[in-house]
């Protein structure tokens, strides 16, 4: 695929309890705020939330395999969260080339995270680098 601007990809994902218990075994992330309901009860979430490297590992599946796409790598990534995702929540990633490089394997893209109401609840920017296999 020729990465030009104006280019976009999005993906979607809906995260189960099954994700979060899976993705804390492979970190160690146990927080109570993704495990205790009594606990994150008590808090401004009110129920439980997804580790925030699931929603962004998100991103990372859409970068490799979409936008640019197989053989690309994050260089650099600045985003915020703006809201929390919530167990049971569908989120669909999109990303839009905002710039290439003229003379290297370089792109920034545009990020954003919405669950399935249309909040957005990650925002920013990536900029990839897309190898090849000659790259060495």
């Amino acid at each position: 695929m020729k990465v030009t601007v104006g280019k976009r990809a999005s993906r979607s994902l809906t995260l189960t309890s099954e994700h979060v218990k899976t993705f804390a075994q492979l970190t160690g992330d146990y927080n109570p705020l993704h495990f205790d309901p009594e606990f994150v009860a008590r808090t401004r979430f009110g129920k439980l939330v997804v580790q925030g490297g699931l929603t962004t590992g998100l991103l990372h599946a859409l970068v490799a395999m979409d936008l640019p796409g197989p053989g690309t790598v994050f260089l650099s990534q600045n985003w915020k969260f703006t809201a929390p995702v919530y167990i049971g929540d569908t989120i669909t990633a999109e990303a839009e080339i905002v710039s290439v490089h003229e003379s290297k394997p370089v792109c920034q893209l545009k990020i954003k995270v919405a669950r399935q109401t249309g909040e957005t609840v990650l925002e920013g920017e990536a900029w990839c680098y897309r190898l090849g296999p000659d790259d060495r």
